[in-house]
């Protein structure tokens, strides 16, 4: 096993069979606090390493981010000899991520009752888009295909036209929740030594992201329908243009909405208005919220605009392309992009660290993603395999 490295799960070993995003970065947040992480690629290279190609060898943006702390192992597992080193890294491991459909791991011999009859006390985090005992179990997934199953996707469009939610929140949110049920196993491991299955699902996840609006639909049956940019249950909550960018404005309760009229320099108009009694009357009419937020910020610059917010106690933010949000003073000031050292990167890669930060045990980035299958053979090593045996593996095509 690695070094100890200090971290609050220091001798905790994870094999992780993820790909992509929901197992790979559940993974990396757990070798964030501490874990050894050995990460199973395709001799060749699994397909998540080369998602949006940054690196000369043709390693992508995502691989970059979902795999920083680990270490990387080349393997066929679906051959006899390649099997046997799995289970044989299974008895030295205490998880095994992997977001693989369910007849995939019975495959490979990663489901639950095989694991647990090699190593009785490993716990399995396990994901799949749509979880267990449905009539879609089986069936594969994205992100996107599960965001689009919550509502959010035909919610957050305009009138017959449904928006596509860019960044991967289901699949992050889904990585965040099995590292957290990986946690919980481990804890309750240690008070009773049994080990379990954690299984999360992308559409689970999904649903839980957009929970408030499906809560007040199978409560009311209200059937709200899409407005864009345009909050539906507090006002004002917008996006408007500024003389020269976006920004964001938002106030939820009597107090943000008194001070916003303010601003307006027409509190009276706005808070005598039966139309905007409450949170939700100020949402049913926000349309003419928007619209006098919209003919105030086309005065301002961005920065303008919002020190004007900000003094005034409501909140704003710039809508930033990628480039800004790179390059936001704020972000630099907090630290949350980390260099790490990357093969053929003379400056490195910045990796983003994990979304929560702990005074006592912090999550720390120690090392950058793998090259492909650079630890294979130091792993294999510390099974007890001698040079011979690794590279009569090698010439077989095991490895």
């Amino acid at each position: 096993m690695a070094a100890g490295n200090g971290g609050v799960l220091d001798g905790v070993r994870v094999l992780d069979f993820g790909r992509y995003i929901a197992g790979p970065y559940c993974a990396a947040v757990l070798g964030d606090l501490g874990a050894e992480v050995i990460r199973f690629d395709k001799r060749e290279g699994s397909e998540d390493r080369f998602v949006q190609p940054v690196a000369p060898s043709g390693d992508g943006a995502l691989f970059l981010q979902m795999n920083r702390n680990k270490r990387s192992i080349t393997l066929d597992p679906m051959k006899p000899e390649g099997r046997a080193v799995v289970e044989r890294l299974v008895r030295s491991a205490d998880v095994v991520v992997a977001n693989l459909p369910p007849p995939t791991l019975k495959r490979m011999g990663l489901d639950y009752a095989t694991l647990k009859a090699l190593k009785p006390d490993i716990i399995l985090t396990r994901v799949s888009a749509f979880g267990d005992g449905g009539p879609m179990s089986d069936r594969v997934g994205f992100d996107g295909v599960a965001s689009a199953m919550s509502g959010a996707q035909w919610y957050s469009g305009t009138p017959g036209e449904p928006t596509r939610l860019q960044a991967p929140y289901v699949d992050i949110t889904t990585a965040i929740s099995c590292a957290m049920g990986t946690l919980a196993a481990l804890m309750h491991r240690q008070k009773t030594g049994e080990g379990q299955e954690v299984e999360g699902a992308l559409l689970i996840s999904a649903l839980n992201c957009f929970a408030p609006v499906l809560v007040e639909q199978a409560a009311l049956g209200i059937d709200r329908q899409p407005t864009g940019t345009r909050g539906q249950t507090a006002a004002p909550a917008d996006i408007v243009a500024t003389k020269d960018g976006w920004i964001m404005t938002q106030g939820i309760g009597p107090a943000q909405f008194r001070r916003w009229a303010q601003l307006m320099g027409e509190e009276d108009k706005w808070c005598s208005d039966p139309r905007f009694k409450d949170d939700l009357a100020r949402g049913d009419n926000g349309a003419a919220i928007s619209a006098r937020t919209a003919e105030w910020a086309a005065q301002y610059t961005t920065e303008e605009a919002l020190q004007i917010l900000s003094d005034a106690k409501l909140p704003g933010g710039p809508v930033f392309t990628p480039r800004q949000a790179v390059e936001d003073p704020h972000v630099a000031a907090m630290g949350y992009f980390h260099t790490v050292p990357f093969d053929g990167m003379a400056d490195g890669v910045s990796v983003i660290e994990m979304p929560v930060r702990l005074s006592g045990s912090p999550g720390t980035i120690r090392k950058g993603p793998p090259a492909l299958g650079a630890d294979t053979d130091a792993v294999l090593a510390e099974l007890g395999m001698d040079r011979a045996e690794i590279d009569g593996l090698r010439e077989r095509g095991i490895l």
